[in-house]
């Protein structure tokens, strides 16, 4: 069996039902990356930056940048780290099975994490109605507390290292960010301003490391077998694998861990089995909706943060929501941004004010009861918006918009009222 066969059936193949017991991820392969930064701490973070991971809940920045941060923080104070699991975007749905199949990788990839940052409060922040995660990760930390790991850990950090299952507030912003501290910190989500950053003053005031699910879960992978090894899962000049959620209008929607940069009709035609009743391929809207859209003329392109954004796109979360010809987009477009304007914190005029009137521009054209000047309006929004909001909500909505425009403009303009 290769390595990466082995590390795909980790990851996500859930008849080894690692969240059932300890014991059983440890007599696999768990634990020996753990037991290999404990021997040797200080060569967790180089290795981490050698293998180039990369944040995957949808920003694609480097990993070690923000552990850098948070490491260079005093030592003398308690420092956290969030592991992020609110994930809330329609079409996104690697994180919940992460956690409830095979919590205890993301455990081990959270202590290892812990140990390069000298963090010893974990938090894990998962959405409320992902109930199967929450039951299997307050299993799995109980049964991580009462083995020696934690115990040298907490040695070696020179603090107790304690584990903390915290429930998000189930609102889509919750995700971001600064808006989980809040969420933590027993407040509305409302995102925060930035400076200072998490690094310097995150939750209760303290330095605060935040990474997603599936960034953790590669970190015992990486240190058991190296940096190269990482790198060369990757296809072409990408490295790492990455988890896709697929939906839509397939045969086989579902979470498919694949080598970083394989191409996306490999994922649409071979692992989700072609398009439903053989239609032909319409649209992809990647990352989830709150990104761009990619076309048939795509289907090449490696799905990779670099190859992705030279196609006006962005790989996001990796979620894949394939839609075939016969679909409008008008109509998907308008429900996600309809998403995106009930889901506003409110605390941005911009934002809130923003995605509502973008929601009824899109609703009055798609109804066919939009003007030219409904259009116009619309564009308009797509120039001014932008870079307005806090968090990325606002131009997380704004992008899909654009870019269905950009792509479709004629299925906006064919419904409009001659008035």
């Amino acid at each position: 069996m290769s390595d990466l066969s082995k590390l795909n059936q980790v990851l996500l193949h859930p008849d080894r039902r690692f969240g059932a017991d300890l014991d059983t991820w440890l007599v696999d392969i768990g634990g020996d990356g753990l037991e290999k930064a404990i021997l040797n701490p200080e060569h967790i973070l180089p290795t981490i930056r050698e293998a180039k991971l990369l944040g995957l809940g949808g920003s694609g920045f480097p990993t070690h940048i923000k552990w850098e941060f948070v490491a260079n923080e005093p030592s003398d104070q308690d420092k956290y780290l969030i592991c992020n699991g609110n994930e809330d975007e329609p079409g996104t749905f690697k994180d919940r099975i992460l956690l409830q199949e095979t919590p205890h990788q993301v455990i081990e990839g959270a202590i290892i994490t812990a140990l390069a940052t000298g963090t010893n409060q974990i938090v894990f922040y998962i959405n409320p109605e992902q109930e199967g995660s929450l039951e299997a990760m307050k299993e799995a930390t109980n049964q991580w507390s009462e083995t020696d790991y934690v115990n040298q850990v907490s040695n070696i950090l020179g603090r107790p290292l304690e584990f903390y299952i915290v429930a998000s507030s189930g609102h889509y912003i919750g995700g971001e960010e600064t808006a989980a501290i809040e969420s933590i910190e027993g407040k509305f989500p409302f995102p925060r301003g930035k400076p200072p950053y998490p690094a310097k003053a995150g939750l209760f005031g303290l330095p605060t490391l935040i990474n997603n699910v599936e960034t953790m879960a590669n970190v015992s992978h990486i240190i058991r077998n190296g940096a190269e090894w990482f790198i060369n899962q990757g296809e072409g000049d990408s490295h790492g694998t990455k988890i896709f959620s697929l939906s839509g209008d397939v045969l086989r929607p579902g979470a498919y861990e694949l080598p970083m940069g394989t191409p996306l009709s490999d994922l649409i035609h071979i692992h989700g089995g072609g398009m439903l009743l053989d239609r032909k391929l319409k649209a992809v809207f990647t990352g989830g909706p709150s990104n761009t859209i990619l076309t048939p003329k795509d289907l090449d392109v490696p799905l990779d943060f670099d190859s992705v954004q030279e196609r006006r796109s962005s790989l996001g979360t990796g979620a894949m929501i394939v839609i075939s010809e016969g679909t409008g987009v008008v109509r998907r477009v308008t429900e996600y941004v309809s998403f995106f304007a009930n889901s506003s914190c409110g605390q941005c005029p911009s934002c809130k004010t923003g995605t509502f009137y973008a929601s009824q521009l899109l609703s009055r054209i798609d109804s066919g009861n939009g003007t030219r000047a409904d259009l116009d309006t619309l564009i308009n929004l797509t120039r001014i918006l932008p870079g307005s909001g806090r968090c990325h909500l606002l131009d997380g909505a704004i992008k899909l918009l654009d870019s269905s425009l950009y792509h479709f403009m004629d299925e906006y303009e064919q419904p409009l009222r001659h008035s």
